[in-house]
């Protein structure tokens, strides 16, 4: 939770940069946005094929693990194109996209700010961050009223790091695997499906 409210914050505070003027449009280049787009994903892939822990329990589970991430992907996209419908300043496509984030909010942002400007990179930012929020307050209410899949589905790929703590605090121990790997599935989904979408 801090770390999402620190992101919060400093998030406010570029506005608050943005809008005073205090620095000069141009002060990062373009190039090197993208070569820390670049970098971030180098490492999400090192930190996905680093996990043995996660292929070990992918062996052992087969297919029926696969279902997890599966339906949180289906269910996000459903869910976003449904909500599409209802916005005439968004298309289906870049709703699409920003569902696509799955919670991951440093990275989605980034790639939909690149392909499609910045206005709809700051939606995605906000869009994710609120998902990882929500899942954080609302977990117990989530398991309680939904089943133990349920706080894990709402992570999205949050469920790895972030959101792991209180997922494993109220759908038990024994979904932290079953999290940690749907939540390396959707990292995994995220630079790949929202340039699809856009």
């Amino acid at each position: 939770m801090i770390s999402s409210i620190l992101i919060s914050i400093a998030f406010v505070i570029g506005i608050f940069v943005g809008i005073a003027g205090m620095l000069p449009g141009g002060i990062i280049p373009q190039a090197l946005a993208g070569y820390v787009l670049y970098a971030l994903i180098f490492f999400v892939g090192i930190s996905v094929g680093a996990n043995v822990k996660i292929w070990k329990t992918v062996k052992k589970m087969h297919f029926k693990i696969a279902l997890v991430p599966m339906s949180v992907v289906i269910g996000t996209l459903s869910g976003a194109g449904v909500f599409s419908l209802f916005l005439s300043t968004i298309t289906l496509s870049q709703a699409l996209a920003i569902g696509s984030g799955f919670g991951y909010y440093s990275l989605s942002s980034v790639i939909i700010a690149q392909l499609d400007g910045e206005v709809l990179g700051t939606i995605a930012l906000i869009s994710n961050l609120m998902r990882e929020i929500v899942t954080i307050l609302a977990a117990p209410f989530f398991a309680h009223y939904f089943g133990r899949l349920a706080p894990i589905a709402a992570g999205g790929a949050t469920s790895m790091d972030t959101t792991l703590p209180v997922i494993t605090k109220y759908s038990g121990n024994e979904y932290t695997i079953i999290s940690i790997f749907s939540g390396m599935v959707l990292t995994f989904l995220v630079p790949m499906l929202v340039p699809i979408f856009l």
